[in-house]
């Protein structure tokens, strides 16, 4: 039953057509802004299912607030914020009216909500407001913070009380009961006239916002079957009984009968059967009854332990449902083992906010990096004025922060999502007297947090563990060697003798570069456990290479050892970090793929974190494991010191993959401005692994049709190296006459890729959630 292929059937005469096939898009569709700022009835069907229509604070919120917009000391601009009826979106004004999605912002896309001065905008432009009144807004993905000042302190608490519990009201949502809200939240929209009643024109204007584009004939048949009092307007329990139709699985609907058999309703001992087919690790009959008591909503069903169809779906919609082992979740893995048996989450160019020419620097990209899970940041450090190093990107025009600011970033963020330990990755450009000052403020700022001097309790021939490390910050930065010079002051390899330094600083004062050949013993303490090196040859030295030198090398290079020496480079990381960075030719901050790098064993694979695209997906999907916490134990094969495993050579296939690519749910709309702009959607899925694994296939597309869109075609792989395959399933909108539209993506390691019938909640290029947009497949693993 598990690998068995997906039973067709005939459509029923009541569902849909399927129009021919084809794919789909990324932004969430977007409700549109009234004119007047929003409607200001009391009545919210969408809040009454959140229980948060009688909160003052949200009730204040639907009210709407002015609130002083920051941007810059001379940029402070009053504006009218609203939230919407339905709970889930913002209302903003802006001074030039633009197309409605871009006069609002999702909860959902929130990341955090801080009280006072504490962003980098209020922090340089709040000045003149007190703290009580300021709060600032934090978005996922790229969106810039949004920094706001009430009129008072009470009415900045009301809006950070208010999205604390909405943000708190979402999270705990199933993924049933966001389905209903977001459905009703079209609902309310499509009403244009707000009497609460729906006219055949209204639904088919439902249609079109939930990305469906429904035969005229066959909408008004439902219409009609719907409309019991026969007046040509839908309401109440008419409403109801045509959601409930567009809403119908029948795909599930087959599957649930094929267990319950004639009494429409799982027994414990036939949900058990269910899961053994899943392969469930948990199938036990104790197991399949706590599923019914979690899940079920019916109370009289749940009291025979029983359930029923609408339990079913609850249970297939929830995180136990899902395609990632709910285990792999949290931290499951072994973190006593030394550092360089972990990948760990790497940011390139930390400070940027866009690309490395003239980009803005900021402390809120090492904040949102945090965010991210990112456990190694970079800091270009450079000489500043008064004595104060600052941090941009060399010998171009970004903007300068100060590096006591990043520092302070580090302290009061870095340990927010993870408790293991961060590595501050030093490019050291300063004279001696800066870096001394770089120092005092890392003494200083981080105070016990810092390392600066080796663990008692740890073995010299090895790095120390994640796990002793906790709450701890590492510098990685130059050593200084025996050798002093006549000044007394020791000498090192030049940070420019690195490739990175040869490729991105070609240009630059030779003053300073100079001054960079020194190191002050005061930083040079600070390098305990990383010190920085350059990894010049593979081969074995006359002294073996200390575990506590860290070699970093460009992309180029690190491809050029994996090809011509992969089985050294493997050996090479099993016992030492290895720092890879792309080239400084990529002036736009593109990334590389990270997969080839972490095919060799190489821990801190750095990739621009500004710049959304499949290498970060791909880098979300590595790290989306083990609690989130930056840190994932490598395969055993890249662990072993005696390792004889190669990425090129990696002998025979030993699993079989199989996907069948079954039904897409609420796909989003790419234009929400233009509501006959429906998707097409196709799936493909992605094998990422060493280079004999990688392969991408897709389905057809289906035309017209976002909402509930049906292939059942079947895609297999091969894979030889299993253990470090990460697979990307991507939904695009077909075009063809003109590259595919992105739409959702979701990436994970095939060794947390559950089998059996399953969801898969996509994501949108910033991680977003773009719930509730699902695909339902079913995986099926071979392993020999």
């Amino acid at each position: 039953m598990l690998c068995g292929r997906w039973r067709s059937r005939r459509r029923r005469p009541e569902e849909p057509p399927v129009p021919a096939q084809v794919a789909t898009p990324v932004t969430l569709p977007s409700p549109p802004a009234p004119q007047d700022g929003g409607s200001k009835r009391p009545g919210l069907r969408s809040l009454k299912k959140m229980g948060l229509t009688e909160d003052e604070d949200v009730c204040a919120m639907l009210r709407g607030s002015r609130l002083c917009k920051i941007r810059s000391r001379t940029w402070q601009k009053e504006r009218l914020y609203r939230l919407q009826e339905d709970g889930l979106s913002v209302w903003f004004q802006r001074r030039i009216p633009r197309a409605p999605s871009q006069h609002i912002f999702f909860v959902q896309h929130i990341e955090a909500v801080r009280e006072g001065h504490q962003s980098e905008g209020l922090r340089r432009f709040g000045g003149a407001f007190e703290p009580a009144r300021c709060l600032t807004i934090a978005f996922k993905g790229r969106r810039k913070n949004l920094d706001l000042v009430a009129p008072t302190a009470e009415e900045a608490q009301r809006w950070v009380r208010g999205l604390a519990k909405l943000r708190a009201r979402l999270d705990a949502m199933s993924q049933r009961e966001r389905l209903d809200h977001w459905i009703h939240s079209y609902l309310h929209r499509a009403d244009s006239n707000q009497d609460s009643k729906m006219s055949f024109k209204e639904m088919k204007n439902l249609l079109r916002m939930v990305n469906v584009d429904m035969n005229d004939m066959y909408a008004y048949c439902l219409f009609k079957e719907c409309d019991h009092s026969n007046n040509e307007r839908l309401e109440g329990p008419e409403i109801e009984e045509f959601l409930r139709r567009l809403l119908k699985r029948p795909e599930l609907e087959e599957l649930f009968h094929r267990y319950s058999g004639e009494d429409r309703v799982l027994s414990a001992p036939e949900l058990l059967e269910f899961l053994e087919d899943q392969g469930e690790d948990s199938a036990t009959l104790a197991h399949a009854q706590q599923l019914i008591h979690t899940y079920e909503l019916n109370e009289t069903a749940k009291q025979h332990e029983l359930m029923t169809l609408d339990g079913f779906m609850m249970y297939l919609l929830s995180p136990e449902g899902a395609a990632l082992a709910l285990a792999h979740a949290c931290v499951f893995q072994d973190m006593n083992q030394p550092l360089a048996h972990y990948f760990i989450s790497s940011s390139h160019n930390t400070y940027l906010t866009d690309s490395q020419i003239g980009g803005p620097s900021s402390t809120e990209a090492y904040v949102r990096a945090f965010a991210q899970g990112c456990r190694c940041v970079e800091l270009d450090c450079w000489e500043g004025p008064g004595g104060e190093p600052v941090i941009y990107h060399g010998h171009t025009l970004t903007s300068k922060i100060l590096f006591r600011d990043v520092i302070q970033a580090v302290r009061d963020h870095a340990f927010t999502l993870s408790p293991y330990p961060v590595i501050l990755s030093l490019e050291n450009h300063c004279g001696l007297e800066q870096q001394a000052a770089m120092a005092r403020h890392l003494h200083s700022i981080l105070g016990d947090m810092l390392v600066t001097q080796v663990l008692d309790s740890q073995n010299p021939e090895e790095l120390p563990s994640p796990e002793q490390l906790k709450g701890r910050v590492l510098v990685k930065g130059k050593k200084l060697p025996a050798a002093r010079s006549e000044d007394g002051r020791v000498l090192s390899d030049r940070e420019e003798d690195d490739e990175e330094e040869d490729e991105e600083e070609e240009v630059g004062a030779t003053g300073q570069r100079r001054r960079a050949k020194q190191i002050s013993p005061e930083l040079s303490a600070l390098a305990v456990y990383c010190c920085a090196t350059r990894l010049r040859t593979l081969r074995p030295a006359p002294v073996p290479p200390q575990p506590f030198q860290v070699g970093s090398l460009s992309e180029r290079k690190a491809k050029k050892l994996t090809r011509e020496a992969g089985n050294s480079f493997i050996r090479h990381n099993a016992r030492q970090l290895t720092r890879v960075y792309p080239l400084g030719l990529r002036m736009n901050s593109a990334n590389y793929n990270p997969q080839e790098m972490w095919n060799s064993g190489c821990q801190l694979v750095a990739l621009n974190f500004q710049t959304p695209g499949y290498e970060m997906d791909l880098n979300a999907g590595r790290f989306l494991v083990n609690g989130q916490c930056g840190y994932v134990l490598k395969p055993a094969c890249l662990r072993h010191p005696n390792t004889t495993f190669d990425p090129e050579c990696p002998g025979p296939p030993r699993t079989i993959l199989t996907v069948q690519v079954l039904t897409a749910q609420q796909l989003p709309k790419l234009n929400a401005e233009k509501p006959k702009s429906i998707v097409d959607p196709l799936v493909r899925i992605e094998i990422h692994g060493v280079p004999a694994d990688c392969a991408r296939k897709e389905t057809n597309y289906v035309l017209n049709n976002g909402f509930n869109p049906r292939w059942g075609q079947t895609l297999q792989f091969q894979l030889r190296a299993p253990e470090l395959v990460l697979v990307r399933f991507v939904v695009e909108d077909y075009d063809a006459t003109s590259p595919n539209d992105f739409v959702g993506q979701f990436t994970l390691p095939l060794s947390s890729l559950k089998q059996g019938y399953r969801h898969i909640h996509l994501l949108s290029k910033d991680g977003a959630s773009l719930s509730p947009a699902t695909l339902f497949v079913h995986i099926c693993i071979q392993r020999s």
